[in-house]
């Protein structure tokens, strides 16, 4: 009779730290097993992984037979899934938001102002106050801020706040003065220094004026850094994220996540996007790929086409519905555009267009079509957010093989402004992937954070239900736009390995791909939907290492 080693859950992960120095293959089995395939969803019960950290087969329990000398790990019935990745996201600035001034969920000016004057008493020495977060859709009053309100609580040294979707940022006096703002400073090209009635600068500045202050922000050095890098990933592997699309990094940016690949310090993946086509991507020179035993790879460029749809810096084709003047701020003009996605592309990088507004997105989409000369190529270049799409436009991502880069909990996050933006008309194209999909595009899914949260569940649960975290509205916002859980798991593990072009070894579980994934708490396909934005992670592997476990796993309920 064949003998299987038999390893106790208590010593699953003790065992798990060492599997890459076993000379044969480590079978978890007991498993609830799914994982998306291009065939659609595949079951197994076991899961074998070679001593190199790969997928060597996965079936039931008869599988075990063929591998005698394998050490078994009993799952205790608990469901396994692919790793789960994050397709468009901001590692730097999510580690960044740990050590920064946080205002995620402030509910009103007053709450923004008492936790700005609490965070600059805990730090008395801090040359600037940085921080992000702020949301003034979901404030009571339903208005930008001004610098007055921080200059009541902070006026000895500048304060620098960028709203919750990075596209808007709110400054003190001292930041104003020191930046050189005036009311007589112009609005710089794609951006916009927010004036009172009198034609004042309000301490509000959109888009490309935010640089205005930002050039004169301190740099994060390379320390800071890589800790803030580190401390982002510990957060992200216990929420089950395996890998990341890192939607624009700098020079700096690029160094240090080469150092940590060198140093194997990184422990996650990492496919990361050069910020804009410049003087970065000169010095890049040439795609980075499976770089540090496939943990990192530079091989995109991120480029904007506009704004943000809350601080109404989208680009639209007619003007908003709450804002007869104003039609948001295209970045560049359609040929400046055009020359970036070129040079990008013809240095063999893929190109990723945020395009928010659906003038925006159809600049992006235009911008392919050149590049590409009317057809599919092989860099499958991507949208970042589609969020507001023309009708006309959606079977163009198909017929030019563009990605729909997406974020679930965008819509949902959204949905208490953004109709009043659009009107009922155009937002029938957003948030729409339904149509996307019905259409034959690919949708990766992400949460771009620290813009959202970076719980990928919450995403998953919103892509299933269209409904906000307190379940509203009942039955979801515009329900018809929601995928199916099948669809929803692809989105954030094959069909984001697809838009890295990674699909051949990431994504799924399957025969030769790394052994990336989760153990979690309970069955994502059986589960009433309101209860898959409460899924709890007990292991996260990589490579067939386990790089993240919560307490003993136990039976499962």
């Amino acid at each position: 009779m064949t003998t299987i080693k038999h390893v106790s859950v208590t010593l699953i992960f003790l065992l798990a730290l060492t599997i890459t120095d076993a000379r044969a293959e480590t079978a978890l089995h007991n498993i609830l097993g799914y994982t998306s395939t291009s065939e659609g969803i595949r079951t197994f019960t076991v899961l074998v992984i070679d001593d190199a950290g790969r997928i060597s087969a996965t079936g039931d329990e008869a599988l075990l037979e063929s591998y005698p000398d394998a050490t078994l790990l009993d799952g205790h019935s608990r469901t396994v899934l692919p790793g789960l990745t994050d397709a468009h996201a901001h590692v730097l600035g999510l580690g960044l938001l740990k050590s920064n001034l946080d205002l995620l969920g402030s509910t009103s000016v007053e709450d923004a102002v008492a936790r700005i004057k609490s965070y600059a008493a805990a730090k008395p020495n801090a040359r600037w106050i940085l921080g992000r977060g702020w949301n003034q859709v979901i404030w009571p009053v339903q208005a930008f801020p001004s610098a007055k309100h921080i200059d009541a609580v902070v006026s000895d040294r500048p304060v620098w706040l960028r709203r919750i979707d990075g596209h808007a940022g709110w400054a003190n006096s001292a930041a104003l003065k020191l930046a050189g703002i005036d009311d007589e400073t112009p609005d710089p090209v794609g951006g916009k220094i927010v004036r009172d009635e009198n034609g004042h600068a309000t301490g509000v500045l959109v888009d490309m004026a935010m640089e205005i202050i930002g050039k004169h922000v301190p740099a994060t050095d390379k320390d800071e850094a890589r800790d803030a890098i580190q401390s982002a990933v510990r957060a992200l592997l216990a929420e089950g994220v395996t890998g990341v699309h890192d939607a624009g990094i700098d020079l700096m940016g690029a160094e240090v996540y080469l150092s940590m690949a060198d140093n194997n310090q990184l422990d996650m993946r990492v496919y990361a996007m050069i910020g804009g086509a410049g003087d970065v991507l000169d010095a890049i020179g040439q795609p980075i790929r499976q770089y540090g035993n496939d943990r990192l790879e530079i091989a995109a460029v991120k480029l904007y086409s506009d704004g943000a749809l809350g601080s109404r810096g989208a680009a639209m084709i007619e003007p908003y519905s709450d804002d007869a003047e104003n039609r948001g701020l295209p970045f560049w003009t359609q040929q400046e555009l055009d020359e970036k996605v070129a040079k990008a592309n013809g240095m063999g990088f893929q190109v990723g267009i945020h395009a928010i507004g659906d003038l925006g997105n159809r600049m992006a989409l235009d911008s392919f079509e050149k590049a590409q000369e009317g057809k599919p190529s092989a860099l499958r270049n991507r949208v970042e957010h589609a969020q507001i799409i023309s009708l006309d436009d959606i079977p163009r991502f198909v017929e030019l093989g563009v990605i729909a880069s997406m974020q679930a909990t965008h819509a949902t996050s959204d949905k208490n402004m953004a109709e009043s933006r659009v009107g009922p008309d155009r937002i029938l194209g957003g948030y729409a992937w339904r149509r996307l999909l019905d259409s034959g595009a690919i949708l990766a899914n992400g949460s771009d954070f620290p813009v959202e949260l970076s719980n990928p569940f919450h995403g998953l649960y919103a892509a299933v239900t269209r409904q906000g975290r307190d379940g509203e509205p009942d039955g979801g916002w515009y329900a018809d736009q929601a995928l199916t859980r099948a669809e929803a798991l692809h989105s954030f593990t094959l069909a984001a390995a697809f838009a890295a072009n990674q699909e051949d070894r990431l994504g799924s579980l399957e025969p030769g791909k790394w052994a990336d994934f989760i153990v979690i708490d309970r069955d994502y396909f059986e589960i009433p939907g309101s209860e898959i934005d409460d899924i709890n992670v007990l292991q996260t592997w990589v490579g067939g290492k386990l790089m993240f476990a919560s307490e003993d796993m136990g039976d499962a309920k």
